[in-house]
């Protein structure tokens, strides 16, 4: 079943483990984030995750729901995480928005990830540390 296989992904990413999370890519990957921006290729990939969980050490992803039909998997929830684990008495830094995810699984891999969410919120913390 691809749903399995796409909740193993989330799993790996919630973990930050970052051999497992390329164990799952396809050699031929791509990933799309939310602002149509993508990066090909599992071994263009590593270095990004890497980057993203130095940037949010403790992201999270929580699936809701989930609908698969044939290789496409739809994932919603919701994604989480502290910038550079930045924490103060208000908790400024930390952020959790609605999400989705178009995942392409083939041949018990992850073909394609693309995320769905308005990262306002994110990017205005991200703008406030500087």
């Amino acid at each position: 079943m691809n749903t399995n296989i796409a909740l193993e992904f989330v799993n790996a990413i919630n973990e930050a483990n970052i051999n497992k999370i390329c164990g799952l890519m396809s050699d031929d990957h791509v990933f799309i984030d939310s602002q149509d921006c993508s990066v090909i290729g599992k071994n263009n990939m590593k270095p990004c995750w890497l980057e993203y969980f130095n940037l949010f050490p403790d992201y999270k992803i929580e699936i809701d729901e989930s609908f698969e039909k044939n290789e496409l998997v739809c994932l919603l929830g919701y994604a989480s995480g502290t910038y550079r684990n930045l924490h103060n008495e208000t908790d400024s830094n930390h952020w959790r928005i609605p999400a989705a995810w178009k995942v392409i699984v083939l041949n018990n891999q992850i073909k394609q990830w693309q995320v769905y969410a308005d990262n306002i919120v994110v990017m205005d913390i991200i703008n406030r540390n500087k």
